[in-house]
């Protein structure tokens, strides 16, 4: 009988992880984020055996974490203001993205259209607040999500 998922990935959803799983994601996310310093204090906060932590640490991953091609493209329609442009980058700067390429129409009777392609990679907030970050300007009309490398 062939083995499955020997060298294989899946991608699962959340709530179908075992608790011990979701755990050791938990006590992972703790240390990355400075909370706590070794792996022990991890898991006793999380209230996981390191036995446990140490059997899936290697084996499960948030997708992001995993993730290379991180790549948002974005089109934007908006009232051609002096410095709208500059506001939006200031947007991009500040959630960590890196503009790849970015192409603004002419404005035509005020308005004009951006679209931005973007590399999320360093991105330390959801997609969601992102693009509610851009779309909080008054001169905004729209931002809708043209593709993702990754979401």
């Amino acid at each position: 009988m062939e083995q499955i998922g020997e060298g294989q990935f899946y991608l699962v959803r959340e709530d179908v992880l075992t608790e011990s799983m979701q755990k050791m994601l938990e006590a992972k996310r703790m240390m990355a984020r400075g909370e706590v310093t070794t792996i022990q204090e991890a898991t006793k906060r999380v209230g996981l055996s390191r036995s446990a932590f140490y059997k899936y640490r290697d084996a499960v991953f948030p997708f992001e974490s995993i993730a290379r091609d991180r790549i948002l493209t974005i089109f934007i329609q908006l009232e051609d203001l002096k410095g709208s442009l500059a506001v939006l980058l200031e947007v991009v700067t500040e959630a960590k993205c890196n503009v790849l390429t970015i192409h603004q129409t002419i404005p035509v009777q005020g308005r004009a259209n951006i679209t931005l392609s973007l590399d999320v990679t360093e991105m330390e907030i959801k997609v969601e607040a992102f693009l509610q970050r851009l779309k909080a300007p008054r001169f905004i009309d729209s931002v809708d999500l043209i593709s993702s490398g990754v979401f």
